[in-house]
C-alpha cells in the first residue's frame, strides 16, 4: 500500500467487551509498523451511508484508555442491511452501492470490519461489488458460534460474567432451598450456558443443540433432594428448544418477535412437576457490557495486529481466528458457513456429562 496508506475499521452486530482492544490494536499495528493512517467509521455501515460519511481519524493518543472500556468507542448498529435500508416510511432500498462509494470517497485501501456472522456477511456481500472493497474480518461474538475460530472477542467475559452470576446465586438457593435458574444468551449455540454452567457448578445446563425433556429435567432434581441436596442451579440458553423443535419468543411491541422467556417457562414447569420452589434470573445484556477479561483483551489485540499485517501482504476476503494458542487465517466465507455449535464429540459436552449434570436428555 505504500508508505501513505489509509485504513478504515468499523465494528458492527451486538457490542461486547473487548472491541475497542482491537481497535487499539489496528491503530498501533497500522501506524507504527506501517505509517498508515486509520479512519474509523462510526456505527457501522451507516456511518458510510452518511453524507458525508461519518467517520474519526484514530490516532494513538485517541486511544489512550481505551484498553479496558467496554462497548466500543465507535458506535455500531445489529440492524439496517445496506441491501434492504429502511426508509422513514418504512419501505426497502438497495443502498449497498452508497456504502462501496462512500469506501472509495475516503480513499481507503482497506477495511478492517470486527462483526459476528450476520455482519461478515453482509460486509463480504458488499467487499464484492465492482469496484468492492478489500476487506479483512475479526471475529466478534459472545455466543462464539464463527466456524474456524476457538474464541471471538466477548465470549470470554460473557462466560465470566455468566459465572459470577452463579457464584452469587448459589448462597440464595442454598439459603432458600429453592431451583435458581439463570437464562443466559445462546440463539443457536450453547457455548456460553456450558461453559459457565461448568464453571459455575450449575447440576442442569440446558443449550440450543440437545432438545430438553422437562422430566428428565425434573428428575435430576428429585434425585438431589433424595440425597439431602435441596437446592439446583440451573443454566438455560435462551434459544433452548423443547422435545417438539419449540423455542420461546416474546412479542415485541413494535412488531416481530425475538427469543426470551425460557427462562420463566422452565421454572414454572419445575415448580409444578417437581413442587419445588422456582426463581429465574435472565442475564441479558450484562453479558455483553463491562470491562474485558483478560483474554479478550489478549486476543482482540493479537486480532488486531495480524489483521493490519494481512493488509500489507494484501490478503483479502479473509478473517483472523484463534486456534492452537496463535492467530490463524481463513476465509471469510468458511468462517460464516455454518454456525459454531456444540456436538456430542465436544470436551465440555463430555466434561458435563462426567460431572453427572443434567443436560435434558
Amino acid at each position: 500500500m505504500g508508505d501513505k496508506g489509509r485504513i478504515g475499521i468499523l465494528t458492527s452486530g451486538g457490542d461486547c467487551a473487548g472491541l475497542n482492544a482491537a481497535i487499539r490494536a489496528v491503530v498501533h499495528r497500522a501506524i507504527h509498523g506501517y505509517g498508515w493512517e486509520v479512519m474509523g467509521i462510526r456505527n457501522s455501515t451507516c456511518g458510510l451511508l452518511s453524507s458525508p460519511p461519518d467517520t474519526i481519524p484514530l490516532t494513538l493518543e485517541s486511544v489512550i484508555g481505551v484498553l479496558p472500556l467496554g462497548g466500543t468507542m465507535l458506535g455500531t448498529i445489529n440492524r439496517g442491511s445496506p441491501f434492504a435500508f429502511p426508509d422513514l416510511d418504512g419501505s426497502l432500498h438497495d443502498r449497498s452501492a452508497e456504502v462501496v462509494a462512500a469506501y472509495h470517497q475516503l480513499g481507503l485501501s482497506a477495511l478492517v470490519a470486527i462483526g459476528g456472522d450476520g455482519s461478515l456477511a453482509i460486509l463480504r456481500k458488499l467487499a464484492q461489488i465492482e469496484p468492492g472493497m478489500n476487506l479483512v474480518a475479526i471475529p466478534k461474538t459472545i455466543d462464539n458460534d464463527l466456524c474456524g475460530t476457538e474464541l471471538a472477542i466477548g465470549f470470554s467475559t460473557a462466560i465470566d460474567v455468566a459465572t459470577e452470576a452463579l457464584d452469587r446465586l448459589r448462597s440464595t438457593a442454598e439459603s432458600h432451598r429453592r431451583v435458581m435458574i439463570l437464562e443466559v444468551m445462546g440463539r443457536d449455540a450453547g457455548h456460553i450456558a456450558l461453559s459457565a454452567g461448568i464453571a459455575g457448578g450449575a447440576k442442569i445446563i440446558l443449550i440450543p443443540e440437545i432438545p430438553y425433556d422437562i422430566e428428565k429435567v425434573c428428575a435430576k432434581i428429585r434425585d438431589r433432594q433424595q440425597r439431602g441436596l435441596a437446592y439446583t442451579l440451573a443454566v438455560v440458553a435462551e434459544g433452548v428448544q423443547n422435545l417438539r423443535g419449540e423455542t420461546v419468543m416474546q412479542q415485541m411491541s413494535r412488531g416481530g418477535q425475538r427469543l426470551g422467556g425460557i427462562g420463566s417457562l422452565i421454572a414454572e414447569q419445575i415448580s409444578q412437576l417437581a413442587d419445588v420452589e422456582t426463581r429465574v434470573t435472565v442475564l441479558g445484556h450484562i453479558q455483553r457490557g463491562g470491562t474485558p477479561s483478560a483474554t479478550d483483551r489478549l486476543i482482540a489485540t493479537a486480532f488486531g495486529v495480524r489483521a493490519v499485517d494481512l493488509i500489507a501482504e494484501e490478503q483479502f476476503d479473509c478473517m483472523v481466528g484463534w486456534c492452537n494458542h496463535k492467530v490463524e487465517v481463513l476465509p471469510i466465507a468458511k468462517a460464516i458457513a455454518e454456525y459454531g455449535c456444540l456436538d456430542s464429540t465436544d470436551t465440555l459436552i463430555q466434561t458435563a456429562r462426567g460431572m453427572s449434570i443434567c443436560l435434558g436428555d
